[in-house]
């Protein structure tokens, strides 16, 4: 069992009363770890931390940054193995996705090593010979990352690697179902030489008071958030006060658009891949299948076979392909839209109820399900369900599927398949959504722009854009006259 406290400034300890949570494993509720369970104080010993090495750090050249990144990015891969393990006991996701989340976080470091040596400014022409302009990139200051428990590991790197290649420091809240990981990865940053104050860490069970810490202190110039829209408004709202920068990666609830020229089997390949990782507890995973109504019913009968295949279990067992929904509130979730959409007149074909006994009794696991005939009143096609339930919804002519896939408040992740090029061109520009993937159930990587519009969000993570979330643009005058 891992217990850890609090890393701040470059030191491990405890919160200032003492206090521990428990952190448990959703797949049989068993503890472990503990961490320290820190309240507004230590928040502001964080910031502090966060505050003094500021200038040391952003004042180093962009090279030795870079090579910490790298050096981060190293000890990520040596210890790839134990942290997967830790993520899946304490996220309840099969080991060989901890794993790929491992390598998938570690690749931001390695991503932002190079981009740290590539923040360029310019020269502007001036409108007068005895000037000159220029414009210059410097970091925002002081960050915070409140980050979700679905990816304990990739969630955080996409923030603070940027961020720390800009010259940022940082204060990291992770939630806490999932804090154990977070912890490991300040004991990586600690081996790969960043620096004390640069990365803190701070963790708790009220998530409101370290939020309303960081976001009353003026020294903290820039809030990254991921997770619900209602928090992130929140979040957005009480930034106001401050004027802070904010960068919000909410709510996604994505459309799958499968039309009738469709290879049949690797479209249900690309919507599986797509709809069941992580147990459907990720906010870019399929959350609506709009298809054709020439091939629905063959469509439905090859995905039941394939979910029907799909292995459910406790992650770090052989074989295993789902883990565990996160708690009892997500799993109540689900059943909940599984009976409104069944009470309206949807078929279930396959799935559908809990999975009790043996080995899953005392965890959160829900049958993968495929959902037939929903429509747009039910729940699962108004909200996201988070969680491996796959509902389908036939239609007849390509603007009526842009049309439904459009009619949401949310714009994270959008999917299509169709061997049509011009088809795709048109639909892929028409879907209002930051992520678009053609015949691709899986398009996240760390060199692309990664984030949404509507109520899914404000800026991106990722790739040479990441990195503008973390600068200021200073403009220069200088007057070449003489006395």
């Amino acid at each position: 069992m891992k217990q850890y406290g609090l890393y701040i400034d470059g030191v491990w300890k405890n919160a200032d009363q003492g206090a521990f949570f428990d952190v448990t494993n959703p797949a049989n509720n068993e503890m472990v770890g503990q961490m320290a369970d820190a309240g507004a104080k230590e928040t502001r010993q964080a910031v502090d931390a966060a505050y003094r090495a500021f200038p040391d750090w952003s004042q180093k050249a962009a090279k030795e940054r870079a090579v910490i990144l790298e050096r981060v990015y190293d000890k990520m891969i040596e210890q790839k193995e134990q942290m997967a393990r830790l993520m899946t006991m304490e996220q309840g996701k099969p080991l060989a996705e901890a794993q790929g989340e491992v390598q998938y976080a570690a690749d931001f470091f390695k991503w932002y090593a190079e981009e740290a040596k590539r923040i360029y400014g310019d020269t502007v022409p001036s409108s007068s010979p005895d000037k000159r302009i220029w414009v210059l990139r410097q970091p925002v200051g002081v960050t915070a990352a409140i980050t979700p428990w679905n990816f304990p590991a990739a969630m955080i790197t996409r923030k603070v690697a940027p961020a720390l290649a800009a010259g940022c420091t940082m204060v990291v809240k992770p939630a806490e179902q999932t804090p154990l990981t977070a912890a490991f990865l300040m004991e990586i940053m600690d081996q790969a030489g960043v620096p004390a104050g640069v990365v803190n860490l701070v963790t708790g069970t009220h998530a409101d008071i370290i939020g309303e810490a960081l976001l009353e202190d003026k020294r903290v110039r820039k809030i990254t958030f991921t997770g619900s829209t209602e928090v992130g408004k929140l979040l957005m709202r009480k930034a106001a006060d401050t004027v802070k920068r904010i960068s919000l990666e909410l709510g996604g609830h994505a459309p799958f658009l499968v039309f009738e020229d469709a290879d049949l089997k690797q479209a249900a390949r690309e919507v599986l891949a797509s709809k069941f990782r992580n147990a459907g507890q990720t906010c870019v995973c399929t959350n609506r299948v709009y298809v054709h109504h020439r091939i629905k019913e063959a469509f439905a009968d090859i995905l039941a076979q394939e979910v029907e295949r799909l292995q459910v279990g406790e992650g770090l067992q052989e074989q295993v392909q789902i883990g565990p929904l996160i708690d009892e509130k997500a799993l109540t979730k689900v059943e909940r839209h599984v009976a409104d959409a069944k009470e309206k007149g949807a078929k279930v074909v396959t799935g559908g109820t809990r999975i009790t006994g043996k080995e899953w009794d005392g965890g959160c696991f829900y049958a993968p399900t495929v959902l037939l005939d929903t429509t747009q009143e039910m729940l699962v096609e108004q909200e996201e369900t988070f969680g491996p339930v796959l509902p389908l919804h036939g239609f007849t002519e390509e603007e009526e599927a842009v049309t439904l896939a459009n009619d949401t408040p949310y714009g994270l992740a959008a999917y299509l398949y169709t061997h049509d090029l011009a088809r795709a061109i048109r639909v892929s520009e028409a879907l209002e959504y930051g992520i678009v993937g053609v015949n691709d159930g899986m398009p996240s990587t760390a060199q692309a722009p990664f984030g949404g519009v509507k109520e899914s969000g404000l800026g991106r993570e990722g790739g040479k854009y990441g990195i503008e979330e973390y600068l200021e643009t200073k403009y220069v005058s200088v007057s070449l006259k003489s006395k």
